[in-house]
């Protein structure tokens, strides 16, 4: 089987990337506890743009870390997300717990393909333990809710919030040990 060689990734990208994506996820969640009782119109959006802004990020990074062809998880981790939102948006007519089932399933592939990444990316980046928890978490966090997509309670866009609130919180300190390993190899 051919393994496609580790991709090169620039640290000020990767750090800039890890920032982007922990403010990004923390506007999300604070977006999803202020407006969670406004239109619906405006919480379905917020749910279909959660997987699709994934989609964006992850094939911004692909491109900047080596090219789609270096980097398989990323590229599948794009088309699962892009995927997603649109089953979200099909799924919003369904009905909310049909959406946290999709949700689920996302985040289980999601995790799973984010964590291949990080342990790709330790090899020629290093400081990726939070990507690699963060993965392994958001594949726990998509069981979890594909459990409670069949449970009797109507669960709502703040259930969601958490599991993208952890996600802000990962990138934020991968960003950070990424920070202070560039400035300890400069000074």
């Amino acid at each position: 089987m051919y393994e496609s060689p580790i991709p090169t990734v620039s640290d000020s990208w990767l750090k800039r990337y890890y920032y982007m994506r922990a403010l990004v996820a923390g506007l999300w969640v604070a977006a999803a506890f202020t407006l969670n009782r406004g239109e619906p119109w405006i919480v379905g959006a917020l749910l279909v743009a959660y997987p699709a802004w994934d989609a964006l990020a992850n094939f911004a990074d692909a491109r900047q870390s080596g090219g789609l062809g270096r980097n398989p998880s990323q590229v599948f981790n794009v088309l699962v997300s892009g995927a997603t939102a649109i089953a979200v948006a099909v799924a919003l007519g369904e009905g909310i717990n049909v959406v946290l089932g999709v949700f689920g399933v996302w985040a289980g592939l999601a995790g799973i393909l984010q964590l291949a990444t990080a342990v790709r990316r330790w090899k020629s980046v290093g400081a990726q333990w939070a990507m690699i928890l963060s993965g392994a978490q958001s594949a726990l966090a998509g069981g979890f809710f594909l459990k409670q997509s069949f449970g009797a309670a109507t669960p709502g866009i703040t259930d969601i919030a958490p599991y993208a609130a952890f996600g802000a919180f990962y990138f934020l300190v991968s960003a950070v040990l990424l920070t202070i390993s560039s400035r300890r190899r400069a000074g």
